[in-house]
């Protein structure tokens, strides 16, 4: 079970690299237009170059924004190599009947790919098919639809597990912390998560009154510890 940091803010980013447990990063056109208006290849630029300042040679999704499969063909030759020296590079593509040319074409150039946006089994076996290193199943949305996403999820990994497919499902579109859990035990290998929730995921009420309680404790023994050695140590004085 991984865990990927859906954020292109470089300062989020950072703070889970300090931290040590994110496993990869995942960035769309949206998210990127969260952040400063700028040349968005500098904007990835500066991701790659905290990655490597924390020694974390890990994957990095930067998706096409485009939907003509011709210019997705360029467009991912121009990501290649503006950043094809960062190994861990994936590109980013939409599942859908042209974008699988442009998926085939990456995998013959053994160039890494996330096909994203799949809502059902059917996109996730066929993104696969076509070589797809990663396959993002869109919990939230799938919701939103009224279908049932751990039933997805749980359907396309017991195929993968079952015909040994070398494809790893990545569940995005988290909405609420408790959709991490259960995208995980659905069969997610990766769950790619907006930074708000990692800090809930690491708390817990009952944590903090333990904590609280011990170092109260502590506290409490050490005073009457060092009240009990004044008293002796002024006993023997006398």
């Amino acid at each position: 079970m991984k865990l990927f940091v859906d954020s292109a803010n470089l300062h989020d980013i950072e703070e889970a690299l300090k931290r040590g447990f994110a496993s990869g990063i995942t960035t769309n056109p949206s998210i990127l237009s969260k952040e400063q208006r700028r040349d968005f290849r500098v904007h990835i630029g500066e991701i790659i170059s905290l990655l490597r300042q924390y020694e974390a040679i890990i994957p990095l999704s930067v998706e096409l924004f485009t939907t003509d499969a011709d210019e997705m063909i360029r467009q991912a030759d121009d990501f290649v190599q503006t950043f094809g020296d960062y190994e861990q590079l994936a590109i980013k593509v939409p599942i859908g009947w042209n974008e699988l040319r442009v998926i085939r074409h990456l995998r013959s150039r053994d160039i890494k790919v996330n096909c994203t946006c799949c809502m059902s089994y059917n996109q996730a076996m066929m993104a696969a098919n076509a070589g797809a290193n990663y396959v993002s199943l869109f919990w939230g949305r799938i919701r939103d639809i009224g279908y049932d996403a751990a039933a997805i999820v749980r359907q396309v990994h017991q195929t993968f597990t079952e015909r040994h497919c070398r494809s790893e499902i990545i569940v995005g579109s988290i909405r609420q912390m408790i959709d991490v859990p259960e995208a995980i035990q659905a069969g997610a290998d990766i769950v790619t998560v907006p930074p708000k929730f990692f800090e809930q995921m690491c708390s817990h009420p009952k944590t903090d009154e333990a904590v609280a309680q011990f170092i109260r404790d502590f506290s409490d023994w050490n005073s009457a510890s060092q009240a009990t050695e004044a008293i002796l140590a002024q006993a023997s004085l006398s």
